[in-house]
């Protein structure tokens, strides 16, 4: 039977919160690392297991994982799901062996590489060349590695121009961009990445997503954490999801997402959300999406829609300070997680919105027509340049009705073909156009 990749037994972490007895000298720590056997840094390494300090204090612990304890096999891809605080990134630094388990062992069948700190390694007064090679040593590649990959990092990177200029010149945009490709290049067995897909604008997301699409179908095991659930399940087709510091579940991706869901999901009441910061969201902060509503054609929040019912949604961003150049991007998507519908505050006047900082309230009344079905709203925040701030997915679920807002007629067809009604416009030789405005729009 081949060994898995990632065998974790019994793992617990903790941290202390004061001065107490878990604040270690260095000359203990270089006492505990003289300990470490040799096959902790060569071939099937486990992190040994380390007795727990009977005289801490309860009151200065805290436990970031409690007993967690998984198999990953070669090959595998595995999400790590579960809101901020839940323990995922710790999870991911005792893989990577960046810091070791209170309690278990980790064992490693292949060599680390990691994705965690996106930048690690960057000095301001060093050119983006000098950089990429500082980093890519820190990450843990070769010189050669880094020189052999150098003209794909740049292309991958798209600031060719400026790959000369000292990085302190970078805009945030294109600092993100090479610290990532930088890291995107990494060749271990195995790789730990930790919330990438979050850097950059919506292009460089997308080719960030399909570089990692490229490492998953070379067959590497990856263990990837990520508040974007789409990404987790395109990319994973098994996940954990953890929550505080306790495995949950362990399973089908779309079956331990759901679960994920149900039981942390935005608190909707009717047609309206409150999102707490322990909602599953991406984005670099610190504006956030507090609150969202679906309002019905008598100003109140409804968490259904007649058929052609106006559709409009009020949203609350609280921010700490003041965000000048934001844009809000709603996206629909059916109950399968399809995006069907998607549209930006700079669609119709090419401005964007400033907030204040406290609460924010933004309304958008979107034209058209949904078919009758259940979907869900997705809501970014972002800047003009692309950088997301905030998202949520699945931020508020609604159902489209198949009756009118008068109630008078239903929808005509048996079968519901796609989900959106276009207004169309439909002509014939020899005869005038003729608008088809869906019959249930008609006065």
């Amino acid at each position: 039977m081949a060994l898995p990749a990632i065998e974790v037994e019994g793992v617990s972490k903790r941290y202390s919160l004061g001065s107490g007895a878990l604040n270690v000298s260095l000359v203990d720590r270089l006492g505990d690392l003289a300990r470490v056997p040799r096959r902790v840094i060569s071939g099937r390494r486990a992190v040994p297991q380390i007795a727990v300090d009977s005289h801490a204090h309860e009151d200065e612990e805290f436990w970031a994982l409690r007993d967690v304890s998984m198999r990953v096999e070669r090959g595998e891809v595995l999400g790590l799901i579960g809101a901020n605080g839940a323990g995922k990134s710790t999870l991911l630094k005792l893989i990577a062996r960046i810091t070791r388990p209170d309690t278990g062992t980790i064992t490693l069948n292949g060599r680390v590489g990691t994705l965690l700190e996106v930048g690690t390694g960057f000095h301001p007064e060093l050119t983006g060349r000098e950089n990429a090679f500082l980093s890519g040593t820190i990450l843990g590649m070769r010189r050669q590695e880094v020189a052999d990959n150098f003209d794909e990092i740049v292309d991958f990177s798209g600031i060719g121009e400026f790959i000369d200029t000292p990085v302190k010149h970078y805009s945030s945009g294109m600092y993100v961009r090479l610290a990532f490709a930088v890291a995107a290049f990494l060749n271990p067995e195995i790789l730990a990445v930790d919330e990438v897909l979050a850097v950059g604008d919506a292009e460089f997301q997308r080719r960030c997503l399909g570089r990692m699409q490229d490492v998953v179908n070379e067959g590497r095991t990856i263990v990837f954490v990520s508040h974007n659930l789409s990404a987790v399940q395109r990319l994973c087709p098994r996940s954990a999801w953890i929550h505080h510091g306790r495995l949950m579940a362990h399973g089908p991706t779309a079956e331990i997402i759901s679960k994920y869901l149900r039981e942390t999901g935005p608190q909707q009441y009717g047609g309206s959300a409150v999102l707490s910061e322990s909602v599953a969201r991406s984005g670099s902060g610190p504006a956030r999406l507090s609150r969202i509503s679906l309002i019905g054609g008598d100003g109140e929040p409804t968490d259904h829609l007649a058929l052609g019912e106006p559709l409009r949604i009020e949203l609350i961003f609280d921010s700490p300070t003041p965000l000048e150049d934001a844009v809000v991007e709603l996206t629909i998507s059916s109950a399968e997680g399809f995006r069907i519908v998607n549209a930006q505050s700079v669609d119709e006047y090419g401005t964007t919105l400033k907030l204040k900082r406290g609460p924010n309230e933004v309304t958008v009344e979107l034209d058209l027509t949904l078919l009758p079905g259940e979907y869900n709203l997705e809501v970014a925040l972002q800047t003009l340049g692309g950088l997301t701030v905030d998202m949520v997915e699945r931020a508020l679920r609604f159902s489209a009705l198949n009756i009118t807002y008068q109630g008078v007629q239903p929808y005509l067809w048996e079968e519901v073909r796609g989900s959106v009604r276009a207004r169309s416009t439909w002509s014939m030789p020899g005869s005038a156009g003729m608008s088809a405005k869906p019959s249930f729009l008609q006065n």
